[in-house]
């Protein structure tokens, strides 16, 4: 015989299924606030990894105009001059050409000829040293080199053997480059194949 009333074990009977009857219509949105969560931390997962490329972005573009800006700078320190130096090439051809044009016989007896081809000399390589200074470096092409339209500009053509079509068969003038950018081509005479002796037919042998 159970110990409680009657009523009792009917209202315990009906408090359990109450409970049952709500945990059973609590699960279906408990499933509901689950998905939602789970679909809230993709959502979010997303945002985050845009966030991150966009991130990444931003600093690899602000990195690449760091070294753009970088290199803009140091061309305009390196160039700077350029307008200068080229006006300068004029004064270095005069003095190698005051050298040239002194004879070494004269030089040889006289003394004021040697003093002033000393002086003449000590300049330019005085000034040939600032070029140096400043990345100003000489192009000399060499006789049997092949001609370079960027560095050498061909001022004639020279029918000849002794060196190869298209290259380089007499040097008129050295050029000059500062940095990698030229600053006067060479002046060159550019080999051609000598043209072919004139045919005079056969050779009567009547005679």
């Amino acid at each position: 015989m159970s110990d409680k009333p009657e009523h009792q074990a009917e209202t315990d009977a009906a408090a359990t299924e109450a409970a049952k009857a709500e945990a059973e219509a609590a699960r279906p949105r408990a499933d509901t606030d689950a998905a939602d969560a789970a679909a809230r931390i993709k959502e979010l997962e997303a945002e985050l990894a845009q966030t991150k490329d966009a991130l990444l972005r931003s600093h690899a573009e602000m990195e690449n105009l760091r070294k753009r800006s970088a290199r803009e700078l140091e061309d305009a320190r390196r160039y700077a001059i350029t307008g200068f130096a080229r006006d300068l090439l004029e004064v270095s051809d005069n003095l190698a050409r005051a050298v040239a044009h002194i004879p070494l016989e004269i030089r040889e007896k006289e003394e004021w000829a040697s003093n002033l081809a000393t002086g003449v000399e000590m300049t330019e390589k005085a000034l040939l040293s600032v070029f140096e200074k400043h990345e100003i470096r000489r192009i000399e092409p060499e006789k049997g080199e092949k001609f370079d339209h960027q560095r050498h500009q061909a001022m004639f053509e020279v029918p000849t053997d002794a060196h190869p079509p298209g290259t380089i068969a007499e040097v008129m003038a050295i050029g000059y480059a500062i940095g990698d950018r030229l600053l006067r081509p060479a002046m060159v005479g550019v080999a051609k194949a000598p043209n072919p002796a004139p045919d005079d037919g056969p050779v009567d042998q009547t005679a």
